[in-house]
């Protein structure tokens, strides 16, 4: 079984804490960062944890955890609503996909409500925060221990 499990944060995460925390809080990506590669030491996952704000860089990344068969965790953010080519490229992925959001999307203005993204993910976490990153990666761990 694969235990790699790649992490890929959309546009403009890279300003958590600084970027309207009262939607998106005060915790930075670097936080996350650490907190999600400690839960996964935890759980025995090799972790790859990235950010971009280019949307043919996610593709690239997304087609890179297809060719080594690795489970994704996307916090898509504003590629989530428009995004063909990421759409696309997570209908290849074989093995578990979470789809992550800060804010609890549903509750969001018109905008911002409707993932595209969820029509082709295992699952989506929405509204925990930073919470929502230690909790995927469980998410994982479990989903890949279901399916071996």
């Amino acid at each position: 079984m694969n235990r790699t499990v790649f992490v890929l944060n959309g546009p403009n995460l890279n300003l958590l804490g600084r970027r309207e925390p009262h939607i998106y809080g005060h915790t930075t990506l670097a936080q996350i960062r650490e907190a999600t590669l400690n839960q996964a030491q935890a759980l025995d996952l090799v972790c790859e944890f990235r950010q971009t704000n280019h949307e043919g860089v996610m593709v690239d990344w997304i087609q890179e955890a297809f060719e080594q068969g690795a489970a994704v965790i996307i916090n898509p953010a504003g590629f989530s609503f428009h995004s063909i080519p990421v759409l696309d490229a997570l209908k290849v992925i074989d093995a578990p996909v979470i789809e992550l959001h800060l804010s609890n999307i549903h509750a969001r203005d018109e905008l911002h409500r409707h993932s595209i993204m969820s029509s082709v993910v295992d699952s989506v976490i929405c509204g925990m925060g930073a919470l929502g990153y230690p909790l995927a990666v469980q998410a994982i761990h479990d989903l890949l221990a279901r399916d071996s």
